[in-house]
């Protein structure tokens, strides 16, 4: 008998539009000789399975089944292809945990704590090796001094981002002080991002993405990073998405030593927030310095064909069919 797979998408915010490219292209790569696959819609209207002939079953909330001509179908697994909140931010982890179902994704303290950047910094902050950017973290109760908060303790220029956001959704690089109001208030307002802003200092580097998982085995394997050249003024929402503004070599050009220290790292980050599955870490190798200087962590990392990690996946030799045939069958035995 097949593995049953509910394949998660959808969401509560602008990314759900990427979560819906995310696991369409996941499901044409999932092997269908194994596994019965059902893609499960989860937005704030309500959660469904559409079936191929557009007939939309409404999934109970009670032990995430669905009723499809009679017939009750009681998932083995669920694969969360959905970025942003729910799946990425731990609520529907914490709710699979509680109904017994196994997942692919980090638990839900993990994906919650993630989703908070200022945090996740906090805690990786004293890994060898590892440096983070001068940051001020900034709570709902900041709104009316944020501006004083940030120009006394930071040096231009900024990158300023929702604390809990993704896709640089709400994203601003400011150069000049009279862009600081404006960008402050377009991270707090950033859709289900908690009203919380992160404020970094710039720093001047090359940038990279590198995703990491564990197999079945338990081994945990670094795949190739990946380097992003973009033409915009850093790597935001369009320079992802839209096609040309951007140039993604994998695998990355870096010397042995860099490679190295770059998998020492990930493993360590990946180790010390308790990951699981795939996940991904970007970082700045700094110019001057070369030191690495930790961006961010996404546990729910896009998966269309030009994703970074679909792209990684390929450059160190596997398909993505067997990467996602591992993903779910560690994910059954965890």
């Amino acid at each position: 008998m097949k593995t049953k797979v509910a394949l998660i998408t959808g969401g509560y915010t602008g990314e759900a539009e990427v979560s819906y490219k995310s696991s369409k292209f996941v499901y044409s790569q999932i092997d269908k000789n194994k596994y019965d696959v059902y893609m499960i819609d989860i937005t704030t209207e309500g959660w469904y399975y559409d079936d191929q002939d557009g007939k939309r079953y409404p999934v109970s909330k009670e032990d995430f089944s669905v009723i499809i001509k009679g017939d009750k179908i009681i998932f083995d697994v669920a694969f969360i292809i959905l970025h942003g909140s729910p799946g990425e931010d731990g609520r529907l982890q914490g709710y699979f945990d509680m109904i017994n179902l196994p997942y692919t994704s980090c638990n839900a303290l993990t994906s919650s704590l993630t989703m908070n950047k200022g945090y996740t910094k906090a805690i990786i902050a004293d890994i060898p090796e590892i440096n983070v950017a001068k940051s001020v973290l900034l709570f709902e109760n900041h709104r009316t001094n944020a501006y004083e908060l940030v120009t006394s303790k930071l040096a231009l220029p900024y990158f300023v981002k929702p604390n809990a956001g993704g896709s640089s959704i709400g994203m601003t690089k400011v150069k000049e002080m009279e862009q600081l109001n404006e960008a402050l208030h377009k991270a707090y307002d950033a859709e289900n991002t908690g009203n919380q802003v992160l404020v970094e200092e710039f720093v001047s580097g090359r940038e990279f993405s590198q995703g990491i998982f564990r197999n079945t085995n338990g081994e945990l394997i670094v795949l190739p990073a990946t380097e992003v050249k973009t033409t915009r003024e850093f790597f935001d929402f369009e320079a992802k998405y839209i096609p040309g503004l951007t140039e993604e070599i994998t695998p990355a050009d870096l010397t042995q030593e860099q490679q190295d220290r770059a998998a020492r790292i990930i493993k360590e980050i990946y180790i010390r927030l308790n990951c699981k599955g795939m996940v991904r870490v970007d970082f700045f190798l700094e110019n001057d310095t070369d030191k690495f200087f930790f961006i961010e962590i996404n546990t729910i990392p896009g998966q269309t064909a030009q994703s970074f990690i679909p792209q990684q996946v390929r450059a160190f030799g596997m398909k993505e069919t067997d990467f996602y045939g591992e993903l779910i069958e560690a994910a059954l035995i965890s």
